[in-house]
């Protein structure tokens, strides 16, 4: 019996031991196959994953050549669609544009025309400008469109068959010219912002008087030494040169200011602020000075007419802006736009009727002055306005700058008249860099920051592009030689300023504000990590 019961014993005992062996090979290959996809996770290569990875490619190499023969066959499908279809249509459209006009003007649209140098001239600009904008550099601002429309119209005029075929009356450019400058000093009005003038700071109000104001009086001392202007030509100069150009600073401050530099103590807004009334005060400057310029009699009359033109200005301005405030009322339809013509209209009007009258000088400051008042009531409409503004300025901006650079001619130049205009140029430009750097001492900021203030209000463009030329149109109208000989080198002094201080200032700006402006980024960053571990703890 013992024996019987070990048997059973044994053979109850097999199963459990095969049972025990099945388990552990099971286990076994379970590990193996988990060896085998953690290999396959750790991108090990297999026949299995390389075979997948050539069919994908092929899918993807498949579907590339199937996108490139579904576009080539809209391309060249009939009817073309695509882009072949806008380039046609948008030839098209110019063209017909062209014809309508001829056939209502005749030869002012054919080469020698006006019209027809008028739209190539803008074609030009646009062309010089975007050509200009493909030349980036890294971590620099690009070089503002606007020195490209400007070589542009410069090289336009001194090409000898291209100034043959393209050429526009200087009534027709100074009309041109003018418009452009309404447009500029509407945008200047309705860019300043009442709640800032209450809380300006003192360092604003310096850093918006005091370069302006001693670049203006030094540039005239120089020209009327060097270039012997009289002293209201002189002051008329410098005051032309005493302006910053936004279309340069503005960008180059946004870009600094998204990348966090001079953030914490407000530098790129500050001379983005004090930029508008730099150019305010320039431009009321420039505009004084004109009226005494073309005016006849007494020192003590010239003076009392200057009072008496800003006095015009200021007061038609209020008028306007009055009206405009209220009229159209808020309760029309197409409200932005209405409003957006009648400041335009008013603009133009005011600045053209002020020359037909004898009073140059109060157009440019009833223009800003009714702009500021009707901006102070539109409040959030306008936003809106100021964009159809800016649409309005985008058209005249190539023709501003491609008609200043066709103003000037090589062969009219003498070589000694250029050098003393760079000369007083650069004695000027330093003395503002000079004088921005005391100005905004005692300000809280430190040495590097002042430096890189001093020479962020170097530039120089738009405000030249819009004044510069007009004593030279003036003086025409009056048909006196010397005064236009005094208006060209009020032009080409304008024409030298935009042409290098432009780029520099610019390139300095992208140079300098990365190194010597504090970044506030990564400081941003540790308080934000401080504060999440501070409330996990």
């Amino acid at each position: 019996m013992e024996d019987e019961d070990k048997t059973i014993e044994c053979k109850d005992s097999e199963p459990s031991t095969e049972m025990n062996r099945t388990d552990s090979a099971h286990q076994e290959t379970q590990e193996e196959t988990a060896m085998n996809f953690k290999g396959i996770d750790e991108n090990e290569p297999t026949e299995g994953s390389n075979l997948l990875k050539s069919n994908e490619k092929k899918l993807q190499e498949t579907a590339t050549e199937a996108n490139h023969l579904q576009r080539l066959r809209q391309t060249l499908a009939c009817p073309p669609r695509g882009l072949l279809d806008r380039v046609i249509t948008n030839v098209t459209i110019i063209v017909l544009l062209w014809a309508v006009v001829w056939s209502v003007t005749g030869s002012e649209c054919l080469p020698g025309g006006n019209l027809f140098g008028i739209i190539i001239l803008f074609y030009c600009a646009v062309l010089g400008g975007k050509i200009l904008g493909l030349f980036k550099l890294p971590t620099l601002p690009p070089l503002p469109p606007l020195l490209g429309m400007l070589l542009a119209g410069f090289l336009m005029r001194n090409i000898p068959v291209i100034s043959d075929n393209v050429q526009i009356n200087h009534k027709w450019s100074s009309s041109l010219r003018s418009i452009a400058l309404s447009i500029i000093l509407v945008r200047a009005g309705l860019g300043l912002d009442s709640e800032a003038l209450k809380k300006l700071k003192g360092v604003c109000v310096r850093l918006s008087l005091g370069p302006c104001t001693v670049e203006a009086c030094s540039s005239a001392v120089l020209t009327h030494f060097l270039l012997g202007l009289p002293w209201q030509w002189g002051f008329m100069l410098g005051f032309v040169l005493g302006a910053v150009s936004p279309a340069v600073v503005v960008p180059s401050m946004l870009l600094l200011q998204g990348a966090g530099y001079g953030v914490e103590k407000g530098i790129p807004t500050l001379l983005m602020a004090a930029g508008s009334f730099d150019d305010i005060l320039a431009i009321t400057g420039f505009n004084t000075c004109l009226g005494m310029a073309f005016s006849t009699g007494s020192t003590v009359f010239n003076v009392l007419r200057g009072v008496l033109e800003v006095v015009i200005g200021v007061a038609t301005g209020s008028l306007l802006g009055f009206f405009i405030q209220y009229f159209p009322s808020s309760d029309q339809d197409k409200l932005v736009y209405k409003r957006a013509f009648l400041v335009l209209g008013f603009s133009v009007l005011a600045v053209f009727s002020s020359v037909y009258f004898g009073f140059p000088g109060s157009g440019g400051l009833c223009t800003l002055i009714m702009a500021f008042l009707a901006g102070m009531r539109w409040t959030s409409k306008k936003a809106e306005v100021e964009k159809i503004i800016a649409i309005s300025w985008d058209v005249f901006q190539p023709l501003l700058f491609g008609l200043i650079g066709a103003e000037v001619s090589i062969a009219s130049l003498r070589p000694e008249t250029v050098g003393l205009c760079v000369a007083t140029l650069g004695i000027a430009v330093l003395i503002r860099i000079l004088t921005t750097f005391v100005m905004v001492c005692f300000a809280g900021f430190n040495i590097k920051e002042k430096i890189f203030i001093s020479f962020a209000w170097l530039p120089k463009a738009t405000v030249q592009a819009a004044i510069g030329s007009v004593a030279l149109d003036t003086a025409r109208s009056h048909g006196e030689k010397q005064l236009e000989d005094y208006g060209m080198d009020v032009l080409t002094v304008a024409f030298l300023s935009i042409l290098i201080t432009a780029p520099i200032g610019s390139l300095l700006i992208g140079l300098l504000g990365p190194r010597l402006l504090q970044k506030v980024e990564h400081q941003n960053k540790d308080e934000e990590v401080q504060e999440d571990t501070s409330v996990q703890v």
